[in-house]
């Protein structure tokens, strides 16, 4: 990559086309370890693994220049601010090969960087995507990964504008940055609760969590994405977003990637105030088919549900439904400092159990 934010591109150097010619495979680990690699087919080389990509992007008027150049060029209308984020999808952490069709590694991976454009109350812009490959990957599993990244951007009108490719020793490592903007000042941010505001959460909680479970109890069955969606194809909540931006309804906001407890406790820590939340209020997601619904640890705790959890000032009309999506107050912020209750069991603290990386 050149420089990083604003302009960042794929990479055309020799170097770097030879190395991913060059060395061999190393061993995985952790979970990782487990995944076999299917097929001897070796990925395309660098040039023309990114000529593929350049055919298939669709270009916005927003990029100036994309895929081509040593730096993307971006036109960011004016009284709007820029959104950058930045997530990590790697082999073993957050997918694995014989769990998750390749189309589904590329959904999410986007997804995720959509998600935290959502919570900021931005519209996306452009997408930037750094990966890293074994050599012994084959080449259909790289098409159909791109297959579903590019949907995903296709239906929220983002353009993949660039990114880096090289070899990996160790599985499948993909870094995304995405690129939004947001009217000057308008950002929603995690620390403008305030004690007495009413806390919100989009759709439902604990289907994706509760599906890696089923897939954790029983490795060797695949299952069947297109019956759980919510975790093979999360679906970003950017129109939601920008409609609790346009019309100041929420004061603050976190998407919910890392579970609900978490994703509470970083907004509390933020705004500096605790909260309550009402145990029945919790809308649990189903699974399945036949669909159940998910045990209560799971919407409570689990993550990458890629919802919204934003807070509202007392008296502020909240709609049920925006954009097509449930809308559910589940509590209210209090002046406790970072501590966390859950109605319903006497009034009880509980703690963050969420996602946290590096946590023994």
């Amino acid at each position: 990559m050149s420089s990083w934010p604003i302009y960042g591109f794929w990479n055309g150097d020799e170097g770097t086309q030879r190395a991913v010619l060059q060395g061999t495979r190393g061993h995985c680990f952790g979970p990782a370890a487990r995944i076999a690699y299917h097929g001897f087919a070796l990925p395309l080389p660098e040039r023309s693994l990114i000529a593929g990509i350049r055919r298939r992007v669709r270009p916005k008027p927003a990029v100036a220049a994309g895929i081509g150049d040593d730096c993307a060029v971006l036109r960011i209308p004016a009284g709007r601010e820029v959104l950058v984020t930045t997530d990590f999808s790697l082999e073993g952490v957050h997918f694995r090969r014989d769990w998750h069709p390749p189309e589904s590694v590329g959904h999410r991976c986007l997804a995720r960087g959509l998600s935290d454009i959502a919570a900021m109350g931005g519209d996306p812009v452009a997408a930037f995507l750094s990966l890293a490959l074994p050599p012994k990957l084959p080449q259909r599993w790289v098409d159909h990964f791109f297959d579903g990244l590019l949907k995903l951007a296709a239906e929220f009108n983002v353009t993949l504008s660039g990114g880096d490719t090289s070899q990996s020793p160790n599985g499948i490592l993909a870094d995304i940055v995405v690129l939004g903007s947001v009217p000057r000042g308008k950002a929603i941010l995690r620390s403008g609760a305030r004690p007495g505001d009413r806390i919100y959460v989009t759709g439902e909680l604990g289907g994706s969590t509760a599906t890696l479970s089923r897939l954790d109890s029983n490795p060797k069955k695949n299952l069947k994405p297109e019956q759980f969606p919510r975790h093979f194809f999360p679906n970003p909540r950017i129109a939601v977003g920008r409609i609790l931006g346009e019309k100041a309804i929420a004061s603050s906001m976190i998407d919910t990637s890392d579970g609900l407890s978490t994703d509470l406790f970083h907004l509390c820590q933020e705004s500096g105030f605790g909260a309550e939340i009402r145990q029945d209020a919790v809308p649990r997601a189903s699974i399945g088919k036949p669909a159940h619904e998910v045990d209560f640890q799971f919407a409570l705790h689990g993550g990458e549900d890629y919802e919204l959890l934003f807070t509202a000032r007392r008296g502020t009309r909240v709609p049920s439904q925006i954009a097509g999506v449930e809308i559910t107050e589940i509590g209210y912020v209090r002046r406790d400092v970072r501590r966390i209750l859950l109605a319903g069991k006497s009034g009880s603290e509980f703690k963050p159990r969420g996602w946290e990386n590096f946590r023994a």
